[in-house]
């Protein structure tokens, strides 16, 4: 054994001399500095869309853009902040600030063209990296006047701020959903002058220019052909998730029901600082997604990272998301 063990180690050493005289040789011709000529960085990443079937239906994520949110500690309450930037930690994301995506489904079904909420729009109160969404259907190939419904899971800001610019709604064809309940406490001019005035007055100026098209779906109904409503209240009074069918199989589309796939998904009794009734909010959540775990039914998530889909699963007292690989072939 001994007579192998040193043949081997006279073998590596003659290979690495070998090695080292054809770098030499190398460089003595250049050779070497071709290798590391300069190349211009990069500048630019790749369209801001993905696309993939479910059953009949072709579903098209295209993004509005990262929403940031900054400090975890001021944004999920009611546990330690050890706790949380532990969890953040644990999952290799910065405990400094939580950066959110907005994920927009456009669905392709019956005959429809649905687009599931519309981001921020011009409005940049989180910064200038939202407000994307109209850049990201361009490069997906979907105009605008091609939208024949918008559904909106509630009325937030970066849910219903991209309805309506300076020059007109975008989408001049288009029906609008949304929760009556949402509607009236969003649009009720008396609360612009409270806390909230920011939120209203964008819901104002997105939904009030089309209020002739404007249409109110109930819990558990089928407002359009594979489309129901399921009333999830808390994040606001009426956020709602709604199962998209085709071919027999549902999919998800879960807004605002989770904002962090970490943190509001292992541990779903936290609280939430953007919830109207975060209490409320935490019982529609986990009643949800024990549903759709047990069910496991496949989700698209709002803010969880692009293109956000996936299962979840129970684990404890809480729950995974496991992510779906992208289907690029």
């Amino acid at each position: 054994m001994s007579k192998i063990i040193h043949n081997r180690r006279q073998f590596l050493t003659a290979s690495a001399l070998g090695m080292g005289a054809a770098t030499l040789t190398l460089g003595s011709t250049g050779l070497v500095g071709r290798a590391h000529a300069a190349a211009p960085l990069a500048t630019t990443q790749a369209p801001y869309f993905y696309r993939f079937m479910h059953g009949d239906a072709q579903v098209t994520m295209v993004s509005d853009g990262p929403l940031p949110l900054g400090s975890p500690a001021g944004n999920f309450l009611g546990v330690e902040e050890d706790v949380i930037n532990g969890m953040l930690t644990d999952n290799f994301l910065p405990t400094d600030n939580v950066v959110l995506e907005q994920n927009i489904p456009i669905v392709n079904i019956n005959g429809n063209l649905i687009l599931f909420d519309t981001g921020m729009g011009t409005i940049d109160m989180f910064g200038p990296t939202t407000g994307r969404l109209l850049k990201s259907m361009d490069e997906a190939g979907i105009a605008p006047e091609d939208i024949d419904y918008i559904v909106c899971t509630h009325g937030h800001i970066d849910h219903i701020g991209g309805i309506v610019g300076a020059s007109g709604p975008y989408f001049p064809n288009a029906e609008l959903y949304i929760s009556q309940a949402d509607f009236d406490y969003w649009t009720d001019e008396n609360k612009l002058s409270g806390g909230l005035g920011p939120f209203v007055q964008a819901a104002r100026d997105n939904l009030m220019p089309v209020r002739e098209r404007i249409s109110f779906f109930k819990d558990e109904e089928e407002f359009l052909p594979g489309i129901t409503a399921m009333a999830t209240p808390g994040h606001t009074v009426g956020h709602t998730i709604f199962m998209i069918e085709s071919g027999g199989s549902p999919l998800c589309f879960i807004g605002d029901l989770t904002h962090h796939q970490i943190l509001l998904v292992e541990r779903p009794r936290i609280e939430f600082a953007y919830d109207t009734d975060p209490k409320q909010s935490a019982d529609s959540r986990v009643r949800a997604l024990d549903m759709l775990a047990a069910n496991r039914i496949p989700c698209m998530a709002f803010h969880f990272p692009w293109p956000g889909i996936g299962h979840f699963v129970k684990m404890g007292d809480g729950f995974r998301f496991l992510p779906s690989p992208m289907q690029l072939g």
